[in-house]
């Protein structure tokens, strides 16, 4: 059984979301991107959770959960550690999935006391460490599965160059042992994990970390598992034992952060001149928020493509809306997108399998040349980027003569932003 799961997303209850995402709506936009399992999102929080119970049913005690649209989800939520440690304050954040909703119940319990769940759909415990976090759930149960969420991310990343840790066992501490997993994030992929041999025990999964339930958002990354039957315990062992079919990945330059940058001053720098300028920006004088490549480049013991045995297979991805849009030169809200985009998807069933097998002679007999032309440079690893940096994300170009350069950042206005 194919299992093509996003398991990281968000409830309107969390900061900076669509206040329309719902049950209904992920699993409408869910099933047109080819996705049959999602992370229920925020069930930290009281008013999703009800939400929750209310739409969702376990199917045969098994630890997953179906809606009424028939659509699997898994127990999911994100929370924020906020903590001193050895002189300085880290901000980490991490993916907590539990069986069931007593479960779920007593994970609430307890985390309540560290902070106030009802504020956010992704918590903030200020003082509470990402070791005392571990202790606790794990008290709880040991069925429940904690994840580094986008690992390298430079603000809140377990790894990441604002965090101040130079690896999981920094962090973790003793409690690293009850680690197995770490979420790449969209501004980096597996490949560059692989550059870090202390990360090889870890097995790396994709997750859109969507903020609504849209197509452009919801899926754009995710992780393939192959399971004999769909059950949070068969999850859980494919996660711990490395056994993932693959993973959709963004391209790391999409990314926001990707490059270095300072997005107040308009600055994004590839490393290599950000280096050069020893990391402060050129304009304003101050600190440069380092990113994804720069880090992987610290952390590093091995060579740029080293590709390890056990490997997992994975594919770089653009939402077939961002094609769309960026051909037609237009935004992924307009409408003339969502047409094409419903005409493109009625034709050959949902988006992945649109981004991954159709062939072109096939595409073009529903759309134009330079959609189809875009969609195998995609599938092909062709496409060149203005890359992302400092909270912006980047741009994908079709124009092979394209030369990344610096550029001046948008202010960030709505939530097509997350």
């Amino acid at each position: 059984m194919l299992i093509i799961g996003d398991l990281h997303l968000h409830s309107p209850f969390s900061r900076g979301t669509s206040k329309e995402t719902s049950i209904h709506n992920l699993e409408k936009y869910a099933k047109l991107k080819g996705i049959n399992l999602l992370g229920s999102a925020d069930f930290t929080h009281p008013r999703w959770l009800e939400q929750l119970k209310q739409n969702l049913s376990e199917m045969d005690d098994t630890g997953i959960f179906c809606s009424k649209g028939r659509m699997n989800f898994v127990l999911s939520t994100e929370v924020c550690n906020i903590y001193e440690f050895e002189g300085k304050v880290r901000k980490v954040h991490n993916l907590i999935f539990a069986k069931n909703f007593e479960i779920v119940e007593q994970i609430n319990e307890t985390l309540k006391k560290y902070g106030n769940l009802e504020s956010d759909g992704r918590p903030i415990f200020n003082g509470m460490s990402c070791a005392e976090l571990v202790e606790v759930l794990m008290k709880i149960s040991p069925d429940i599965l904690i994840i580094p969420a986008h690992y390298l991310t430079p603000w809140f990343g377990v790894l990441g160059s604002k965090s101040g840790f130079e690896s999981i066992e920094d962090c973790f501490q003793e409690k690293s042992k009850y680690i197995f997993a770490l979420e790449t994030g969209l501004s980096s992929d597996p490949k560059m994990a692989y550059r870090v041999s202390k990360l090889d025990k870890y097995t790396l999964v994709s997750f859109s970390d969507s903020h609504t339930y849209i197509p452009s958002r919801l899926g754009r990354e995710f992780t393939s598992f192959l399971v004999k039957r769909l059950t949070y315990n068969e999850l859980f062992e494919a996660i711990k034992k490395k056994e993932i079919a693959m993973t959709g990945e963004f391209f790391p330059e999409e990314g926001k952060y990707f490059w270095d940058g300072h997005r107040l001053c308009g600055v994004s720098l590839h490393p290599r001149d950000a280096i050069k300028l020893k990391n402060i920006c050129p304009k304003c004088g101050k600190k440069l928020t380092i990113g994804v490549l720069h880090r992987i480049e610290e952390l590093a013991d091995r060579p740029e493509n080293y590709l390890p045995k056990d490997a997992v297979p994975f594919k770089h991805l653009i939402p077939l809306m961002e094609i769309i849009a960026e051909i037609f030169g237009t935004n992924v809200y307009s409408k003339k997108v969502w047409e094409e985009y419903y005409k493109i998807i009625q034709k050959f069933g949902n988006e992945l399998n649109v981004l991954l097998n159709v062939p072109k002679e096939e595409l073009l007999k529903v759309t134009n040349e330079k959609i189809a032309d875009a969609l195998i440079k995609v599938r092909e690893g062709k496409v060149k980027y203005q890359p992302g940096a400092d909270g912006e994300y980047g741009r994908p170009i079709f124009d092979e003569n394209f030369i990344p350069k610096e550029v001046k950042f948008p202010t960030q206005k709505s939530l097509k932003d997350f």
